[in-house]
């Protein structure tokens, strides 16, 4: 039977828990506007390169050339000589090129800063576990608190295994009392979610160039916008616990 002193352990580690787990949230709900943020950007780099590439006007149509000779001005010669794009759109939108790239690698730093802020606090919440474990081994056993800071070595298989079968074991739950040790995984692996959905946007920005093909762009605008890595189920049970 647990003491007074056992129960008021247990409820302060809970608390503290609970406490992380809600500036964790805190945190990852910056992300989020930052990552919408991010694809504005990505988007705009999107749009620019493709009007520089706009294709000049196809003068082998008739009816195109007939309207070209009928209206064959200086102002008109020299928009077609310079590929159907004025000197002015040409600067703006090289400008526009450059600013949502710096924008873009703005973004890739605060994420950053947000991340190694998320592993602190994850940290902390295994840290805590650990001091009530010292003091309550029928609490918490040294196997539920081992592991919660994830491994990267684990592979994305062993990811992948690890997230279904905690949102199947938290779903059966109903997440009707939560334990400490819920709390903490679920930081664990939002934590290695975001962090995997960093690293595909380093690699997209890092990509980006004046060569990147309408194709590529494409690609990298909608695996922004999905986020892959991030799962939904997770994310819902997450903010279920927080009331």
């Amino acid at each position: 039977m647990e003491s007074e002193e056992d129960k008021k352990l247990k409820g302060d580690t809970k608390e503290k828990i609970f406490q992380i787990f809600k500036d964790f949230l805190t945190r990852v709900a910056k992300i989020d506007e930052l990552v919408a943020v991010g694809g504005r950007l990505l988007t705009g780099f999107q749009q620019g390169l493709e009007f520089l590439r706009r294709p000049p006007i196809n003068k082998t149509s008739m009816l195109i050339e007939n309207i070209i000779k009928a209206n064959e001005t200086k102002r008109l010669k020299s928009y077609l000589a310079a590929g159907c794009i004025n000197s002015h759109d040409s600067a703006e939108n090289m400008s526009k090129l450059s600013t949502c790239l710096l924008g873009l690698r703005d973004h890739l730093i605060k994420v950053k800063c947000l991340l190694n802020e998320l592993k602190c606090l994850l940290e902390d919440a295994t840290a805590a576990m650990q001091t009530a474990n010292e003091h309550l081994s029928p609490l918490l056993d040294k196997e539920s608190v081992d592991g919660l800071v994830p491994q990267e070595s684990n592979g994305e298989v062993g990811f992948v295994l690890q997230l279904f079968l905690f949102v199947d074991e938290m779903a059966s739950s109903h997440l009707q009392e939560p334990e400490v040790t819920d709390y903490a995984a679920l930081m664990g692996i939002i934590y290695s979610m975001v962090k995997q959905d960093y690293v595909m946007q380093d690699k997209i920005v890092t990509s980006l160039n004046l060569k990147s093909s309408s194709g590529e762009l494409e690609s990298y605008c909608l695996m922004w916008s999905l986020q892959p890595y991030v799962n939904d189920q997770i994310m819902h049970l997450a903010w279920k616990l927080v009331p």
